[in-house]
């Protein structure tokens, strides 16, 4: 069988397995989030932080959740890797200096896992464990947990309560990801993940020298880097890594691990607003968006010319021969569309138009599927423009499940629209334009304008993954990279919470002959293009200057 008809069957089992998902998973997470049931282990972790699981939350109050919970976060990591040096179970590594202890902190805890160090050279067991580990999991619980506040505030009327943050969090780590995390550990294990806590070993003598490995709790954290939309992976080379990622069918798998909650959410938030028809509409975007990219995606990659590139079946640099170009493209294009992050090829290696590819898919804020809860969220301030749009043309009050959007709603849902892309621009225009950053750069040209672009759209859009090329590990993109990731993460938060307590003090309002039907594919289509106009107005000169003008030379 050829190369392309080995990525389109790929692409179809995939779509197969995520269909056959969606409904079970995405109506077992409306179950959770609606229960007023406590599990034991529950009531026990409620006590121990004495939170009232029980007692409502406004959005002020929710958020306070949310950046206090965070901000023990970044502390507790930043410590437990500064102090790696007198701890056991560190492999003999030193502690990590100031700048990337912070960079990485931040990393995990905004659910980015943007990595400037080799995982296997810097962090022992006990980091990756009880630091990176666990981050995996509450950083995306803290996203779906914002998620449902704002579906809530699309259900409640009158109120300014939007529920609590704390059992939301609780709940989505042990009763969604931790349960099919473990499962998915033990599915990896079977494919010949590594999982152990073993030594550094050396093996071989080449070329006057022997090569080291390092074991460690590999397939756990690699089923949750990836079910979370986490990416940091615990080899430098993440996901191209034969101990994270053995077989071609675990590529597969991985990737269905990445996009399996995203689009599952979708059928969480119809069943919450009491209209699944809602959730397929959201559905119908996201996938639309996702196909699209693939099939985009796989056309670059496979249609080079050349004796060399026609042998290989494609653009193979950079590229895992186990994987193949299909493989890697559905790769690439999920783990951009989403905020994972985990690479099994190198995106620098992609031809020029792939790069911008993988670069489009971050800029639009990552909602074709998104990131676990974020993607859901993001999507629905996205919904709510393209009502406001259709209101504007057809000359009456814009509403979105029964909601009236007026001069609140939009404000906020601009602000979100518009920080991220700032942070993008500004820390871009920066490192370009001073000295010292240029350094770091190692392709000359639109190339490595690339990198610099592809960095801080990686971070500030709590991606993670990165180019190659570009030498991040320095004061420089180690603090700014931070600040765009802490800033990327929580002010998007912010203006959502305060959207969610803004529509759950309405009245709803009823439905008439002139209310938009926004479960139809008219709407749908109507997102689709307002998502990719808005992103293209914002992006294109930035594109323009890098992988466009690359692809087109």
């Amino acid at each position: 069988m050829g190369p392309v008809p080995a990525g389109v069957l790929q692409l179809l089992a995939l779509v197969g397995a995520l269909a056959l998902a969606h409904v079970p998973l995405g109506s077992y997470m409306a179950r959770v989030y609606s229960s007023k049931r406590h599990l034991r282990v529950e009531k026990w972790i409620y006590r121990g932080i004495g939170a009232d699981p029980d007692s409502e939350m406004t959005w002020p109050a929710y958020l306070r959740g949310v950046l206090a919970f965070s901000a023990a976060g970044v502390v507790f990591l930043y410590l437990l890797q500064r102090l790696q040096g007198v701890l056991p179970g560190s492999l003999h590594f030193a502690s990590v200096d100031p700048a990337q202890s912070f960079n990485t902190a931040v990393s995990f805890v905004t659910n980015t896992n943007w990595q400037s160090y080799y995982g296997e050279q810097t962090m022992g067991h006990v980091v990756q464990t009880a630091g990176l580990a666990v981050q995996n999991f509450v950083s995306a619980a803290v996203g779906m947990a914002v998620a449902v506040a704002l579906v809530r505030g699309f259900t409640r009327s009158r109120t300014g309560e939007l529920g609590n943050f704390w059992s939301d969090l609780v709940r989505g780590t042990l009763r969604i990801l931790l349960p099919v995390a473990a499962v998915a550990a033990v599915v990896l294990v079977a494919c010949g993940a590594l999982q152990n806590f073993s030594g550094i070993h050396e093996v071989g003598q080449f070329m006057g020298g022997s090569q080291q490995f390092n074991g460690g709790a590999v397939a756990s954290q690699e089923a949750i880097k990836e079910l979370g939309t986490n990416g940091g992976g615990y080899f430098n080379a993440n996901s191209a890594h034969p101990f994270e990622n053995p077989t071609p069918f675990t590529n597969l798998f991985e990737v269905f691990l990445i996009l399996v909650i995203p689009f599952s959410l979708t059928r969480t938030f119809g069943v919450m607003v009491g209209s699944v028809r809602q959730g397929y509409a959201i559905l119908a975007t996201m996938a639309t968006i996702w196909l699209g990219f693939v099939a985009l995606m796989m056309w670059t990659e496979f249609a080079h010319h050349g004796p060399a590139l026609q042998a290989a079946g494609g653009a193979m640099e950079g590229k895992e021969v186990r994987f193949g170009v299909g493989g890697s493209s559905i790769f690439a294009v999920s783990t951009t569309l989403t905020s994972t992050g985990a690479v099994d090829s190198f995106h620098s290696s992609f031809t020029g138009l792939g790069g911008g590819i993988t670069l489009l898919g971050m800029m639009l804020g990552e909602i074709a599927p998104g990131g676990v809860g974020s993607g859901l969220y993001g999507m629905l301030v996205m919904a709510v423009i393209a009502v406001f749009i259709a209101g504007l043309m057809v000359g009456r009050t814009p509403e979105y499940l029964g909601k009236k959007i007026g001069a609140r709603e939009m404000k906020l849902a601009a602000a979100y629209l518009l920080v991220t892309p700032a942070l993008v621009l500004v820390f871009t225009a920066a490192s370009v334009a001073l000295p010292t950053p240029g350094h770091s750069m190692l392709n000359p040209g639109a190339h490595g304008f690339s990198e610099v672009l592809y960095a801080f759209t990686s971070a500030a859009n709590n991606n993670g993954s990165a180019f190659a090329g570009l030498n991040a590990n320095t004061d420089w993109y180690n603090t700014m990279t931070g600040l765009a990731m802490l800033f990327g993460r929580f002010l998007p938060m912010v203006f959502v919470l305060a959207l969610a307590g803004s529509l759950a003090a309405q009245r709803p309002v009823p439905e008439s002959a002139g209310t938009l039907r926004t479960e139809k594919p008219l709407f749908a289509g109507l997102l689709v293009g307002a998502i990719l106009i808005i992103t293209g107005l914002t992006y294109f000169p930035a594109l323009a200057l890098g992988p466009l003008a690359e692809g087109l030379a």
